[in-house]
């Protein structure tokens, strides 16, 4: 069995003119809902084997909140840079190439493709998934690979714990 937690990251700041893209900062209420949701995740799961973030800003601060929040390594946390572009299936190429030995995963990234990979793979309809939203799907497979038709097993948004 694999099992993966998708998480989008929290809201982000657009407030800073000339700002790339990749360095824009969580926004106040993107941490607060971090720090929500992390808790609410470690109280539901055993900590993932590996933590794997986009290389942006944004998605990296909420994956450090999760880090904090499970005490998983910062050091441990693997950073992708294809996460961040997501043209011609990252997330998908991202996961599938996981090293065996991992039985869990935390992925955090992008809306581009989220809502539609946990729609693909998962067996509930999510429709759009919100910041900060972290999706479980459990795959019946020994290797990451192979997975598709994963059950999926919750959903927690901020909106849920307000």
């Amino acid at each position: 069995m694999k099992t993966l937690y998708i998480v989008r990251h929290a809201k982000s700041s657009w407030e800073y003119n000339g700002i790339k893209d990749i360095d824009r900062p969580l926004k106040q209420r993107g941490i607060n809902d971090a720090y929500l949701i992390s808790d609410v995740l470690q109280k539901k799961i055993e900590t993932p084997s590996v933590f794997v973030s986009s290389c942006a800003n944004r998605a990296l601060h909420t994956a450090m909140i999760f880090s904090y929040t499970f005490n998983y390594p910062l050091a441990n946390i693997k950073i992708s840079k294809s996460l961040y572009n997501f043209s011609d299936g990252y997330l998908i190429k991202t996961i599938k190439a996981l090293d065996d030995g991992f039985d869990s995963a935390i992925i955090f990234s992008h809306d581009h493709g989220i809502s539609d990979f946990v729609n693909s793979f998962g067996n509930k309809q999510i429709g759009h998934v919100p910041t900060c939203g972290v999706i479980g799907i459990e795959f019946k497979t020994k290797h990451w690979k192979d997975i598709k038709n994963g059950k999926t097993l919750f959903t927690e948004f901020p909106k849920y714990h307000k």
